[in-house]
This record gives C-alpha cells, structure tokens and sequence, in this order.
C-alpha cells in the first residue's frame, strides 16, 4: 500500500513544508502511529518507542529515554483500549492511560517538548443528544473512560503548557483490529449478523485523524481539541455501509442480513456511550481545514485495501 501518493495526500498539504522537527512516537507499532508516520512531513525524524523496550507505565525509564533523546515533539499513540478488560484489569488501565500520559508530560517539560495525546469519547457520559464541545464536563461510566479522563488530568495539570489532547471515536484503519475488520470478517462466514443500532457516534479513519494532528501541530495553538470524521451514524449504518461496500469491492460477503438489536441484547462488561458525536467547530476554526465525512473516508478505505491486495 502506497500512502503517499500525491492524490493520497491531496487533502491536506501545507504542513508539507514544516520545518525539520525529532519526534518520540510512543506506541509506535499500533494501528494510528502506523498512519502518523505515513502522513507526516518528509522531513520529520521518527525514534519509535514501544514495548517491549520501552514501557509507558516505568517512570524512570521514561523520563531516561526522553531527556535523552530531546525530542522537539512527542506524540503518543499507545493506550490500553480493550474496553471491556479494563473492567477486570483496572490497574493496569490506570497504568497505562493514566500514569503513563503523567510520565509523558513529565519528560516533556524536561525536554521543553510539545506532547500530543490521543483521547476518547469514552469520556462522556454520552447521556447528550447534541454534539459534544471541548467544554462539556466529562463523566466517563466506563473504567477504560475513567483511565483516560485521568491521563487528560495528569497532562493538564503538570504544568505543561505545550499539549495537544485530541478526543476522537470509532477509530478505524490498516494494520490494526477495529469495527470494520471485524464486520468484513464476521461476513464472510456468517449468513446473518446482529447489529447494535442504538449506540451514535462518528467513525473516524486513522488516516484523517493523522492528518488532524499535524494540522493542529502546525498551529501552535495548544490546548484540549475534539476531531472525529464527519457526521454521525449507529453501529448498524456503519455495518450496512461497510457491507455495501465489500460487495462493490467484490470482497467474500456470506451474510444476507443485518439484525439491528438495542443494547441490552448484547451485554458487554463495559458501558457504552449512547451518544457520542463531537463538534469539531473549535478544530475547523483553528486550523481552517475541513473533515471528510465519514462515507466517503470509508469508500477511501476500501481503496487502499485494494491497492494493498487484501480486496
């Protein structure tokens, strides 16, 4: 898969000529650093830090391996995002995405670095029915939400003023598990699957939110930024559209129908938001960019799947 083709990065190219900078990509080997790498600027110096040399959670090594390293950027992509298991493995939620994101803006002050760090919706409480603003109060209902709205805390109040927290949902893209993977997977072998239809968000393409990134990066205007793709949609639409697509693809499409189920037919150890569509209107004021809607990133999607020959 060739991610940077001009018509690949036709969208957003003005941090093209950013000036030379070394980042400290943690979680390097995840499903977003993947796509941070592919979409940054050529001339950009990447030291990829993941485990299991390098661990979030041990303090002193952090803070070794940074101040040694003196990165002008440090953007963490790593997280403990099986929401289901933090509800049995709390300690180690609160390790990983809550000490860790303290450790990191520790070592970012050391370094006089700017630290970018990747949120969630899960930090709501998703009892809303209008688009959540950077200034809604968080009141996560999950332990994975809880840990993740204590790594926010823990940056803001360490005294770092050069932070970006990026909240985003639904994440989906190459070289990592999500939604769509799943979907495709269970169609090809099933003949019917069950939906929930009762849970709104707001899919959002790896490739998009990297961009988002180095778009905010490029402005300097630090702070606490909601970006997901555009509109919103149930789990049940973002199944259906990616089935639509599979077939156009022709890609192996056992399942004939698609059941739209509530919530409380499939139990899950975790509490979901119901609703947890964001306003991005603080992000497109800042950078002056505008977000895909989420259709369209997911026909992008199914492109790249084909040029990588897995279609």
């Amino acid at each position: 898969m060739n991610l940077n083709d001009p018509h690949h990065r036709s969208r957003n190219s003005h941090h093209e000529v950013s000036s030379p900078r070394t980042v400290s990509l943690i979680g390097a080997n995840g499903m977003l650093a993947q796509m941070v790498r592919r979409e940054a600027p050529a001339q950009w110096d990447f030291v990829l830090l993941d485990l299991p040399d390098f661990d979030l959670t041990d303090r002193e090594q952090v803070l070794d391996a940074l101040t040694e390293l003196q990165p002008d950027v440090i953007i963490n992509c790593a997280a403990y995002t099986n929401v289901d298991g933090c509800e049995s493995e709390q300690d180690i939620a609160f390790a990983v995405n809550g000490a860790g994101p303290k450790h990191l803006a520790e070592a970012a002050l050391a370094c006089n670095a700017t630290l970018v760090h990747i949120s969630t919706d899960y930090v709501f409480s998703g009892d809303k029915s209008e688009p959540y603003t950077e200034e809604d109060a968080p009141g996560p209902k999950s332990v994975y939400g809880r840990s993740k709205l204590a790594g926010e805390k823990a940056i803001i109040e360490s005294g770092l003023d050069r932070f970006f927290i990026v909240r985003t949902s639904w994440l989906y893209g190459p070289g990592g598990k999500n939604f769509v993977e799943t979907v495709l997977r269970l169609a090809a072998e099933r003949e019917e699957l069950r939906i929930v239809a009762d849970q709104t968000g707001s899919p959002t393409m790896t490739r998009d939110l990297a961009r988002a990134l180095f778009n905010l990066l490029a402005t300097g205007r630090y702070g606490v930024y909601h970006f997901s793709d555009e509109g919103a949609c149930s789990w049940y639409d973002f199944a259906c559209a990616v089935l639509d697509l599979a077939k156009v693809n022709g890609m192996p499409v056992k399942a004939h129908k698609i059941h739209p189920i509530r919530t409380e037919e499939f139990p899950l150890p975790a509490p979901r938001p119901r609703y947890s569509v964001f306003s991005k209107e603080k992000y497109v004021t800042v950078t002056r960019q505008e977000i895909p809607r989420w259709q369209e990133s997911l026909k992008d999607y199914f492109l790249l799947k084909r040029r990588d020959g897995k279609a």
